[in-house]
């Protein structure tokens, strides 16, 4: 998801849509999501949070695997940053996502960003990534992004980039403990970075 360049000044609270429908819906959506993936990697009698039962006989290293996903959240955020401060079509998309989120509060964007964080990561990389691969993993996830809007798909490819980034980490350190940190602090501050222009 991309940041938001700043307010242009003009008030759109006419355009923004009711908050409390988009985070009830998106609750039950991530949590549908969520359960499918620890349903089906239980009933299969896999590891839900492991690459393989190597991996999870591994366990986690907390402070590499965290340190890690922070890192790459803070790169992932920075070029979308600069992505939609300088360029045209990224400052647009920017705008037409804040507008389609419309206002939301700290603890909005912080509780949005942890339920979509960890369902997401715990499906295309818990779920899929073992059984399809990395790189069919990270298709899909690309694709659950995609709108049938022109000015939209920018961020479809967005979404294709950072779940790949996504799947490596899974990859490297074998448990989502690294992705789901990384895709929360993206989606948390980029959240907050989008949707604070948005006239309340």
């Amino acid at each position: 998801m991309l940041s938001s360049p700043q307010s242009t000044g003009s008030s759109r609270t006419d355009q923004t849509p009711d908050r409390i429908p988009l985070l009830r819906w998106a609750g039950i959506a991530y949590t549908l999501l969520a359960a499918a993936a620890l349903a089906w990697n239980g009933w299969a009698g896999r590891p839900w949070a492991y690459l393989d039962p190597a991996s999870a006989a591994a366990g986690v290293r907390w402070g590499r695997d965290l340190g890690l996903g922070v890192a790459c959240a803070a790169g992932v955020i920075a070029v979308s940053q600069v992505l939609t401060t300088r360029t045209r079509w990224g400052a647009a998309l920017a705008r037409e996502l804040g507008l389609a989120l419309g206002p939301l509060t700290l603890v909005e964007c912080a509780a949005l960003a942890a339920l979509s964080g960890f369902a997401e990561e715990a499906f295309f990389r818990g779920a899929l990534q073992p059984r399809l691969g990395w790189l069919a993993a990270s298709v899909l996830f690309g694709l659950a992004h995609w709108a049938p809007r022109r000015t939209l798909w920018p961020w479809t490819g967005f979404a294709l980039l950072a779940g790949g980034m996504l799947g490596a980490l899974f990859e490297a350190t074998g448990n989502l403990a690294a992705p789901i940190t990384a895709h929360v602090v993206i989606n948390a501050v980029n959240l907050r970075l989008l949707t604070r222009s948005v006239d309340r």
